[in-house]
């Protein structure tokens, strides 16, 4: 037992192994280059400027939702409410994002806040009642999409202030805000997973929960805390989303749970937890961006795009099941 935890809870040797399991540390990286190789020889039109500008900006509100249940993946979690998540704090911050009513920070903070307590309400409930986290976020995607409804009264939310719609629609430098937001999310993600305490005890908890708990860790602190941010994280992507439609939409968010999970599974994040990292993550997110952009400069259908993303993530869940039967 003592080897386990010193596996997990030494900050070189521990984190460098959870890195290299699953489907390899630089497996993803690589089909991705390749991708964008072959990509840009088949259509011109795919290695531009605007249109990887373009990629990225669509990819970062996956992007920022699977940062999010990247960490509760890893300590062995699951949330299927983050799509619902989007929507409530999307209307949440665009019910105080009128023209001359609040500040700008208000609708923001009340669109974090939301987030975060209801990750939080997430995380208490899966701590204290036992319950599988499947099972009580599946709840919760119904109890937001409800709240959602309710706060909006069953119509989007709209004539939202300017300095709102700069969020998710504005250019810094010519770099539009959504990447320049995305940036930000993943090196502080990247910081908190790799480079603190707390990111190795999540690493801990999802590789061996008894070894964990007798070397001192307090789980129920630790995954309270994940879901609290993922809930946070997902408010993030609620705003941006929010922001760039320029409404406040109660049925946003539908099916974004899938895709965020596609994306920190593709990126090498173990389905049985104790593996994964941002950076992978992201890679993964953006994998989906451009096979979902070339596919389109194709003009191929979006029916053949779900089946694509289907292979993609079944052939990444069987890749890491093998690896794990070879450790």
């Amino acid at each position: 037992m003592k080897n386990v935890l010193q596996t997990y809870l030494n900050p070189v040797r521990g984190t460098d192994k959870v890195r290299t399991r699953g489907i390899g540390k630089y497996g993803i990286g690589i089909a991705f280059v390749i991708l964008c190789i072959v990509l840009s020889v088949i259509t011109p039109k795919f290695l531009t400027v605007s249109n990887l500008m373009t990629i990225v900006t669509q990819v970062s509100i996956n992007a920022l939702l699977a940062f999010g249940v990247t960490f509760v993946i890893i300590t062995g979690g699951i949330d299927l409410s983050i799509g619902s998540m989007v929507a409530v704090t999307g209307v949440a911050a665009a019910l105080f994002a009128h023209p001359d009513d609040y500040p700008v920070l208000v609708s923001i903070g009340i669109g974090i806040l939301s987030g975060l307590l209801f990750g939080a309400f997430n995380g208490f409930i899966i701590t204290r009642s036992k319950v599988p986290p499947f099972i009580v976020t599946l709840g919760t995607m119904t109890i937001g999409r409800g709240l959602a409804l309710i706060l909006s009264k069953g119509r989007p939310v709209s004539n939202l202030s300017d300095s709102f719609n700069f969020i998710g629609g504005g250019q810094l430098l010519g770099v539009p805000t959504p990447i320049i937001i995305l940036i930000i999310a993943f090196v502080l993600c990247s910081i908190l997973l790799s480079k603190t305490v707390l990111g190795r005890y999540m690493y801990a908890v999802g590789g061996n929960e008894q070894a964990a708990e007798a070397s001192g860790i307090r789980l129920n602190r630790i995954k309270m805390i994940v879901y609290t941010l993922c809930g946070g994280l997902a408010a993030l992507a609620g705003i941006l989303l929010t922001s760039r439609i320029t409404t406040g939409q109660p049925n946003a968010g539908t099916g974004f749970e899938l895709d965020a999970i596609a994306a920190a599974i593709i990126g090498g994040t173990s389905t049985s937890g104790g593996t994964g990292t941002i950076t992978g993550t992201l890679i993964g997110a953006l994998l989906i961006g451009v096979i979902n952009n070339g596919l389109d400069l194709l003009n191929v259908t979006s029916y053949y795009q779900q089946v694509v993303m289907g292979v993609i993530i079944i052939g990444a869940v069987v890749l890491d099941s093998l690896s794990r039967k070879g450790e």
